[in-house]
């Protein structure tokens, strides 16, 4: 039984998904700092205040903090952007440049014509 589950847990998926999972924390701490740091500061330049966790408003002494919700979409709007900016466009482009002809997706009406093609060749 020992055996099996130290085959389990050597088995190039479950590595693989721990690595995986390892380095998607670090690279959220990464990206985190990028939004506290670079871009939460210049939403404060334009807003005013980087954050929004004091506003609230009281209902029979329940306190509803909306301002903490406003801040969390913020950062979130801030997140995505800087992913999609700083890290999907790029490697987009990166990839772009790489991609040889070969790689370039034909459509399938141009695959029909090519295998009538090699099929018309095969015959004669």
């Amino acid at each position: 039984m020992l055996k099996e589950f130290r085959d389990f847990l050597l088995r190039g998926n479950i590595v693989e998904l721990a690595i995986a999972f390892v380095m998607g924390v670090a690279f959220a701490a990464v990206v985190n700092s990028l939004v506290n740091n670079l871009v939460m500061p210049i939403i404060a330049m334009i807003i005013g205040k980087p954050n929004f966790n004091d506003l609230t408003f009281t209902i029979n002494d329940a306190v509803f903090r909306y301002g903490a919700f406003i801040t969390d979409v913020i950062a979130f709007i801030a997140i995505a952007a800087a992913v999609f900016f700083f890290i999907v466009k790029p490697m987009d482009a990166i990839m772009a440049r790489r991609r040889t002809p070969a790689e370039e997706e034909i459509s399938d009406e141009e695959r029909r014509h090519q295998e009538l093609l090699a099929a018309l060749r095969a015959r004669a």
